[in-house]
């Protein structure tokens, strides 16, 4: 066998090649399918690296149409000396979805580690699984949530938008709600560049104190979270619908490159949620 798939802890795939440098081509692109389906993420290691943007992009293809955006196909997330933004920054991420401010919502999102921070330098992605918080929420917390929406206003260099979202909602494609929630800058986990404007309605303002807590120790809780610590060449695939990401701060200027496209699913999910600004 040329690979071998195992579990990951708490939800995912891991697909690692059983000699060094094996092509990725030798993985059937239905079997990464199925897996991806059944655990949210796959991570796919031990085989070579793409060589450039578009090898990496030409790979993704596969799995349907890739959104693009102002700068192309392919997004490199690597610090930059004068960040307008905290994604180029070596700051946290909050957790959020991808294609939230833009008109169709992805539901691949595919990343690859050009380069890797070294052991304890930090940057590492977490994922957090809403399909396993929601399972695990009372009765009246559900409820409670529901009757909770976010507007969430974020103007960049790629889009000026705002967004209206219930806390919970449905899965566009399946059977299930999914939690849509772009977390609420905490100051403890650092400063961030060009914060997003946050607000709620649907409970009063003490009520909604208690569900940031509660959200926050739920999708960041162990059993719900994934923290992927990135290894060169290492490819992620994760499923945008129903997982929330985020990043670790990582050590100023550690050598953290990572390369991201985004796949739209079949049919595309035009944004319900959405306002374009002027």
């Amino acid at each position: 066998m040329k690979y071998k798939i195992t579990k990951l802890e708490p939800f995912g795939a891991l697909i690692e090649s059983a000699m060094p440098g094996l092509d990725i081509g030798e993985l059937n692109i239905e079997v990464i399918r199925e897996l991806f389906l059944q655990e949210q993420i796959v991570l796919i290691r031990g085989f070579q690296g793409f060589a450039n943007p578009d090898d990496f992009s030409k790979y993704c293809e596969q799995f349907g149409e890739i959104s693009i955006w102002p700068f192309g196909k392919v997004l490199e997330l690597v610090q930059q000396d004068e960040p307008l933004d905290h994604i180029f920054d070596n700051s946290y991420v909050p957790l959020h979805w991808d294609g939230m401010y833009r008109t169709q919502v992805p539901e691949y999102q595919i990343f690859h580690c050009v380069k890797a921070p070294s052991p304890g330098q930090g940057g590492r992605t977490i994922f957090s699984n809403t399909i396993k918080v929601l399972e695990n929420l009372s009765q009246d917390m559900r409820e409670n949530w529901k009757s909770i929406s976010g507007i969430y206003k974020r103007k960049m260099e790629f889009y000026n938008s705002k967004v209206i979202s219930p806390l919970i909602t449905r899965h566009p494609y399946r059977n299930f709600d999914v939690i849509r929630y772009n977390e609420v800058h905490n100051p403890d986990r650092g400063k961030l560049i060009n914060i997003p404007d946050i607000s709620f309605t649907g409970l009063k303002e003490k009520e909604l104190v208690k569900v940031f807590k509660d959200l926050d120790k739920l999708l960041y809780n162990p059993k719900n979270s994934y923290a992927h610590e990135w290894r060169d060449a290492d490819i992620v695939i994760a499923d945008n619908f129903t997982l929330l990401h985020g990043r670790e701060a990582f050590k100023l200027n550690a050598p953290r490159h990572i390369q991201r496209v985004q796949v739209l699913s079949n049919p595309p999910f035009d944004n319900p949620h959405l306002e374009t600004l002027k």
